[in-house]
């Protein structure tokens, strides 16, 4: 290394003042919001997009959500081997992305069970994909509450006093002992329409079912039975459903719930929608089985991930969406994004200004 006039190291000067290329024209720049002003929540919001890391990963879901709701098929040209029934103006105008939900069971036990309720209350989205216990939960919160405690809280004292942790909420066992009361009889009925009338049930008819049986518009699943919302669960035993429908077989034997049926129904939500997204609230199951039935189609069309989970151990829900790109549940031009975070911090926001945003302008 040799010493230039000015006795710097020539070398380290050619290191550290590289010179950069010229950025484009429309490279986007930095910012953050402006507190000087007075700032609605859509003003925050928006300005997202341009602060970074995670904060321009939520800006990116919210433009994701936007474009799957303000999609028809009539933005679409017509190909020459457009079927005949597809030509149709009015019906290419009618015809919406198919917006498939998946949520993991702690998001009901959660304050998200009012988010998901008001998505499903005003027809927003078109398929669920739940857990046995987020579907469970909903049902036991319409017969007791569930509290607010710590994390910290130890569980050898919780489990003396009968009370459940959940994170930082609480659950008094004897919710389930009346969820118990109230799903029994409801399992009595349904055998005898197995037998009487040769009834097949399926996990999303017999979360149908329990919707109809709730009667209660605080339900989740009240709003998706009313309004013909399917609900997928293909581990409907893996909670206390599951411990209802084991005691149920030693008590009154016979019940069956047929998964076979569901996962065609499943598969063909996909497959003959024109245009599909996926929002997925945790990882594990739901993700891949909502993920598995866009493949049936060649990927979905735009993809939302919201979780905390890492890709280094190859998990499916630490997975990017490239990754599911691979596989051909996502397509190659799809608009997608996982936000890293957990997703009753940054959910409500989402549907702050997309969905809520649409119903709220909509009606004034």
């Amino acid at each position: 290394m040799t010493e230039s006039n000015d006795h710097r190291p020539a070398g380290a000067e050619a290191a550290v003042l590289l010179q950069s290329v010229e950025m484009p024209e429309d490279a986007v720049l930095v910012q953050g919001p402006d507190f000087n002003k007075k700032l609605s929540l859509t003003d925050l919001m928006s300005s997202y997009r341009t602060m970074g890391f995670q904060a321009s990963a939520l800006g990116d879901a919210i433009e994701i959500v936007k474009e799957m709701r303000r999609w028809r098929l009539s933005d679409e040209p017509i190909t020459e081997d457009e079927q005949e029934e597809w030509r149709d103006m009015e019906k290419r105008r009618n015809t919406k992305c198919k917006i498939f939900l998946g949520y993991t069971s702690n998001l009901v036990s959660s304050g998200m069970r009012e988010v998901i309720r008001f998505l499903v209350e005003h027809k927003m989205v078109d398929v669920v994909v739940a857990t046995a216990g987020g579907v469970e939960e909903d049902f036991i919160k319409c017969l007791a509450p569930t509290y607010l405690g710590e994390f910290s809280l130890k569980g050898s004292d919780l489990r003396k006093q009968g009370l459940n942790r959940i994170g930082n909420l609480l659950v008094p066992n004897n919710n389930y002992c009346k969820f118990e009361d109230w799903v029994v009889p409801i399992l009595d009925k349904m055998l005898e329409e197995q037998k009487e009338k040769k009834t097949i049930w399926t996990p999303s008819t017999m979360i149908h079912r329990l919707g109809k049986e709730i009667n209660d518009p605080s339900s989740i699943y009240y709003w998706c039975a009313k309004n013909d919302i399917p609900v997928y669960c293909p581990a409907i035993t893996d909670g206390s459903l599951g411990d209802m429908i084991y005691f149920h077989s030693y008590r009154n034997p016979g019940l069956i719930i047929d998964i076979a049926a569901d996962i065609r129904s499943m598969n063909n939500e996909a497959v003959f929608a024109r245009k599909t997204g996926m929002i997925i609230l945790g990882g594990g199951l739901i993700k891949h089985h909502i993920c598995n039935a866009n493949l049936m189609r060649n990927g979905a069309d735009y993809a939302v991930y919201i979780n905390t989970a890492q890709e280094f151990d190859g998990s499916d829900a630490g997975a990017r969406p490239d990754e599911a790109v691979s596989w051909g549940k996502i397509r190659a031009d799809s608009k997608s994004v996982k936000v890293y975070a957990e997703a009753s911090l940054v959910f409500p926001l989402i549907v702050a200004e997309t969905f809520a945003k649409e119903i709220h302008t909509s009606s004034s």
